[in-house]
């Protein structure tokens, strides 16, 4: 465990020295345990050695991040990872390569990480620490061996990946899905807009949606105080049958584990919406309705089974070459292709 800022630069430069091109890289993080998710743990990997480092000990985490900007940066399912280093660097390295995305273009269709490494490398990893506190320390010798299995296999299987991507020529598609995937998580909004329109709001008329957000906020402020994930103090769905049980003249029924201060801000929550002049309550999102009529059922039809008859032909998951969504929206004439679509997709769409 790589503990001091010395201590990192030091090892990132001996790696440097060694003229590591390239390195693998995973993230813990907290979010099933506090409040606001914080990096926990980064585990990396060379050539030649693997290394646990702890963001929490260390005050000066930028020899990573300037190590990583001259790297090939791999990793796996790398959109959760790209978020956290994001969060951490206000950056992205500027070459991410995702095993996943990877496997799931040879037709891999068990592609999570424990099942590539049984897959390519035969090995069966345990999930015991899948739910840990990675901001506990110190870290018990099975999370420290849970986490560096995450990044042990990653360069090894990257190779043989690689190797089957060139063989079969879809090496290329390979490079613009990295390339689409780093994009987006770096270009995606932070701050969600009005946060508390959870699945199930849009069924709900505005009172509705004033007690839903007057609960949303409340559940927010409790799971902040008590710095622990919303989920800890009530879930989405139990938000709506509230909701529901209020609408209906109901008296929720709260949870007999609540402490007394609790229930008075839920309470008070309550009656803040049930003061509220009918104007102020928040409205229902217009949601523009597609036309579908003959034509455009015809036309996505056509694509749908182009699409499907090609994927079948690869031997892929035919989400690969384009989602039904985007597939919907080409058709509707919502965009081009050139937009919707990346390049080897419309090659073999032929669109």
């Amino acid at each position: 465990m790589i503990e001091s800022s010395e201590r990192l630069r030091e090892f990132l430069a001996a790696s440097e020295s060694n003229g590591e091109v390239r390195c693998a890289i995973d993230t813990e993080a907290d979010s099933l345990h506090r409040y606001s998710e914080s990096l926990c743990l980064v585990q990396f990997s060379n050539e030649h050695e693997q290394v646990l480092i702890d963001p929490l000990a260390i005050e000066d985490m930028s020899s990573l991040r300037d190590y990583m900007r001259e790297r090939v940066v791999w990793m796996h399912g790398a959109d959760y990872d790209m978020s956290m280093l994001r969060q951490t660097f206000d950056e992205i390295p500027q070459t991410v390569f995702d095993t996943q995305i990877g496997a799931r273009l040879l037709g891999v269709r068990k592609f999570g990480y424990a099942d590539l490494v049984l897959h390519y490398e035969g090995v069966s990893l345990s999930k015991t620490s899948q739910k840990a506190d990675w901001a506990k320390r110190p870290l018990t010798p099975v999370m420290a061996e849970y986490a560096l299995n995450d990044v042990v296999y990653l360069l090894p299987m990257a190779d043989k990946i690689t190797a089957q991507l060139k063989e079969l020529g879809r090496y290329d598609w390979f490079l613009e899905s990295c390339e689409v995937a780093r994009e987006k998580a770096l270009n995606r909004i932070v701050e969600k807009v009005d946060p508390w329109r959870i699945k199930g709001a849009g069924k709900l008329q505005p009172k509705g949606l004033a007690y839903l957000k007057a609960l949303w906020y409340w559940r927010d402020a409790e799971a902040a105080d008590w710095d622990r994930p919303t989920f800890m103090v009530c879930g989405n769905k139990q938000l709506l049958v509230w909701v529901e049980n209020l609408l209906q003249g109901k008296k929720p029924e709260l949870p007999k584990h609540y402490r007394s201060k609790r229930v008075i801000k839920f309470k008070k929550a309550v009656a803040a919406v049930a003061e509220m002049d009918a104007a102020d309550y928040p409205q229902r999102l217009r949601v523009q309705r597609r036309k579908r009529d003959d034509e455009f059922e015809a036309r996505l039809e056509a694509v749908l089974a182009k699409r499907d008859s090609v994927a079948t032909e690869l031997d892929i998951d035919p989400s690969l070459l384009g989602s039904r969504a985007v597939l919907e929206a080409l058709c509707s004439g919502e965009g081009e292709s050139y937009d919707l679509l990346m390049k080897w997709q419309r090659e073999l769409m032929e669109l």
